[in-house]
C-alpha cells in the first residue's frame, strides 16, 4: 500500500464551510472554527477534506459565484488563518483539496465587470456575447435555475450566456487568455500546498459554438410540472423515459461539447507537475478518466445514490456496470450524499429505522471498492431541516422554484396552492434542507454560535435531542461513535481498501460480497431488510474472523470465529469477517 496514491485509501469529508463551525461568533462559519475543529476531525478518523468553495463571493449562489478566485471570502477569515487551517489538518495527517469552480465567475468578479463595460474592452471575449435574433435571445437555450440561458445587457446592446444563474456569467474557455488565468488561479493554491481540487459543473464549459436551437418538445418549466419536484428512482416507465430524452435534448448543446476532454488533459498535465496531488470531476461520465491515466483521477458514481430505496440488486447492478465500465488504471469513487442532495438519512429513510439504516449505509460506503466521500454532519445523525418561511431560504434555487410555483398557480397552470403547499414542494427542491449548522453541543444554536446570535441558516432543533457532537461523544453506542470505529476498521483493514470486489449470491434482502487482496480476504455481508437473516456462505469458507464488533448485531466480540454455513444478522445487520484460509 506504501506506493499507492493517497486518494486511492482515503476516506473523503465535505465540509460546506458556512456551516461547518463559526470561530469568530457572527453566525456563519469560518476557518478560525475550521482550525478550531481539526482535532476533532482527527479523532473522527477521515484521511482528506473536500472544501466547498471558500472564496470571496457575494454569495448569490452560496459561494458558486466567485468573485476573486485568489482571495478568500472575508467573512471567512484571511489567507494566512487558511494557510494556518491547511497546515494544520497537514500536520494531523489530513490532505485539504479545494473547490475549482471553472465554468463561470460571479457577475462581480473584476473580469466580468471589465467585459460588460464595452464591446472594445480587452475582456469582452472573455465571456460569451451574442447578438439577439428576431428581438429576442440569440436561441431557446435554459439556464439550469431559468428560462433563458441568456442575459440581456442594455448598455452594451448584446446577450451574455450563463448555464446557471444570470449573476454566473459562463467565461468563454475557446480563449486561450481565459484558460491562461484560470490555470494561473490552480497553480497559486498549489503552490500554497493544497493537495488537490473537486471541479466543479465540468460538462458545462463548452457549448455548441454553431447556438444552433434545442430540438426539445417540452420547455424546462414543462418538464419541472411533469416531474412534480421529486427525485429520480429506479422506476423505469415509458413516460419516465420519455421525459429522460426530452431533458437530453433540451441541454444537448450546452454539456459535454467538443473540448472539455482536451482541456482536462492539460489541467491534469498541470497538476501532475506537483506531487500527490489529484482531480476530482463533478461528473458521474466514465470518460472523464480518459485513458485511465490523463484526465481526472476520480469522478463520482453518482447513479449509486439516484434510487429511492437502496437494494441490493440496485447495489449490485450497479457496481458490475460501474466497475466494468472503467478503463485499465481508473479508480472507482463513492457517495451517497453532499451539498445539492438531501442528507443521507433523510433521503432513504424510506418508513422504516433511519438510525439503523444510515449506519448500514455507512457500511456501505466504507466496503464497496473505491475512494469513499462523506459529508459532514452525517457522522451524528444529522437530517434535512426544511425551512419554515420562503424569507429564511438561501439558496436560490429553492427561491426561484417556489416563485414559479406561485406564478404557475396565479396563472392557473396548476391548482391554487396555499402557501404551505408552495412551501413544501419549494423545500423538496431547495438545497437549504441539507446545509444547516453542524450541531456540536445541546445548546442554543446547536453550539454553531453563540446564543442570541442568528445563523445564516436555522439549526435542526433535534440537536435538543442527542444529534450533537458533545452528547454523542462519550456514548459507545451512538452514531458519531459507531462512524469512527468504523472509519477506524476500515483503515487497519487491507482488504477493504484495494481488494478486488466479488459479489456472493444471497438472499434477495442481503448484499453479500468479497473484497480481496493477494494476503487477505473479507467477507461483507449486510442485510437491507427489517427482519433477521440467517445465511449460509459455507461454501465460500468454514470460518470467518469477526473483524466488526458482532455484538453489534447479536453474536460474540470481535475476533470470535463465525461459522460460516449459519452466519446470523439482525435487521439491518452488520458483518464483516477476515476469512479463516
Amino acid at each position: 500500500m506504501k506506493h499507492t496514491p493517497w486518494w486511492q485509501t482515503a476516506v473523503f469529508y465535505q465540509i460546506y464551510p458556512r456551516s461547518f463551525a463559526d470561530g469568530n461568533g457572527d453566525g456563519i462559519g469560518d476557518f478560525a472554527g475550521l482550525i478550531d475543529k481539526l482535532d476533532y476531525l482527527q479523532d473522527l478518523g477521515i484521511d482528506a477534506i473536500w472544501l466547498s468553495p471558500h472564496y470571496a463571493s457575494p454569495q448569490f449562489d452560496c459561494g458558486y459565484d466567485i468573485a476573486d478566485y485568489l482571495s478568500p471570502a472575508e467573512e471567512y477569515g484571511t489567507l494566512d488563518e487558511f494557510k494556518r487551517f491547511l497546515d494544520g489538518a497537514h500536520a494531523r495527517g489530513i490532505r485539504i483539496i479545494l473547490d475549482l469552480v471553472l465554468n463561470h465567475t460571479s457577475d462581480q468578479h473584476q473580469w466580468f465587470i471589465d467585459s460588460r463595460s464595452s464591446r472594445d474592452h480587452p475582456k469582452r471575449d472573455w465571456y460569451i456575447w451574442r447578438d439577439g435574433r428576431d428581438g429576442g435571445p440569440p436561441n431557446n437555450w435554459h439556464a439550469a435555475f431559468s428560462d433563458s440561458a441568456w442575459e440581456y445587457d442594455a448598455a452594451t446592446g448584446q446577450y451574455y450566456y450563463h448555464y446557471f444563474f444570470k449573476e454566473q456569467p459562463d467565461l468563454n474557455w475557446r480563449n486561450p487568455e481565459v484558460k491562461r488565468a484560470m490555470f494561473d488561479a490552480a497553480r497559486f493554491w498549489l503552490d500554497l500546498g493544497v493537495d488537490g481540487f473537486r471541479l466543479d459543473a465540468i460538462g458545462t464549459l463548452f457549448e455548441d459554438p454553431t447556438l444552433a436551437d434545442h430540438t426539445a418538445e417540452m420547455s424546462q418549466r414543462d418538464l419541472f410540472r411533469e416531474l412534480r419536484d421529486s427525485f429520480p428512482s429506479q422506476t423505469d416507465t415509458e413516460h419516465a423515459r420519455y421525459l429522460a430524452e426530452q431533458f437530453r435534448r433540451l441541454i444537448e448543446k450546452q454539456v459535454d461539447q467538443p473540448g472539455v476532454h482536451e482541456l482536462m488533459r492539460e489541467l491534469r498535465a498541470l497538476v501532475d507537475e506537483y506531487d500527490d496531488r489529484v482531480l476530482v470531476g463533478e461528473t458521474d461520465e466514465i470518460s472523464y478518466y480518459g485513458d485511465g491515466d490523463n484526465e481526472l483521477h476520480l469522478t463520482f458514481n453518482f447513479p449509486l445514490m439516484r434510487a429511492a430505496r437502496l437494494t441490493p440488486a440496485w447495489i449490485l447492478a450497479n457496481q458490475a456496470e460501474r466497475l466494468a465500465a472503467l478503463p485499465p488504471g481508473a479508480w472507482p469513487c463513492n457517495t451517497l450524499g453532499n451539498h445539492d442532495s438531501p442528507r443521507v438519512l433523510s433521503r432513504y429513510a424510506d418508513g422504516r429505522d433511519p438510525d439503523a439504516l444510515a449506519r448500514l449505509h455507512l457500511a456501505l460506503m466504507l466496503t464497496l471498492r473505491g475512494t469513499p466521500f462523506l459529508y459532514n454532519g452525517e457522522e451524528i445523525g444529522m437530517g434535512d431541516w426544511p425551512l419554515a418561511d420562503i424569507g429564511q431560504f438561501r439558496d436560490n434555487l429553492g427561491v426561484w422554484r417556489y416563485q414559479m410555483i406561485m406564478a404557475e398557480a396565479d396563472e392557473g397552470r396548476i391548482d391554487a396552492l396555499d402557501v404551505n403547499e408552495a412551501l413544501a414542494l419549494a423545500n423538496n427542491f431547495s438545497r437549504d434542507k441539507g446545509r444547516t449548522p453542524m450541531q456540536w453541543r445541546n445548546a442554543p444554536n446547536g453550539g454553531f454560535t453563540p446564543a442570541g446570535v442568528a445563523p445564516w441558516l436555522p439549526v435542526h432543533p433535534n440537536y435538543a435531542q442527542g444529534v450533537n457532537v458533545a452528547d454523542q461523544a462519550n456514548d459507545p453506542g451512538s452514531m458519531l461513535n459507531f462512524y469512527r470505529a468504523m472509519l477506524r476498521l476500515r483503515r487497519r483493514t487491507p482488504a477493504l481498501i484495494l481488494g478486488d470486489f466479488e459479489p456472493l449470491n444471497a438472499p434477495a434482502d442481503c448484499l453479500v460480497f468479497l473484497r480481496r487482496t493477494k494476503a487477505q480476504r473479507c467477507l461483507v455481508a449486510l442485510n437491507f431488510s427489517e427482519e433477521p437473516q440467517t445465511l449460509d456462505l459455507g461454501g465460500v469458507a468454514r470460518f470467518a474472523r469477526s473483524l466488526w464488533k458482532a455484538e453489534e448485531q447479536g453474536g460474540g466480540g470481535a475476533g470470535e470465529m463465525i461459522d460460516l454455513s449459519r452466519l446470523m444478522l439482525t435487521p439491518f445487520g452488520i458483518y464483516i469477517g477476515e476469512l479463516d484460509e
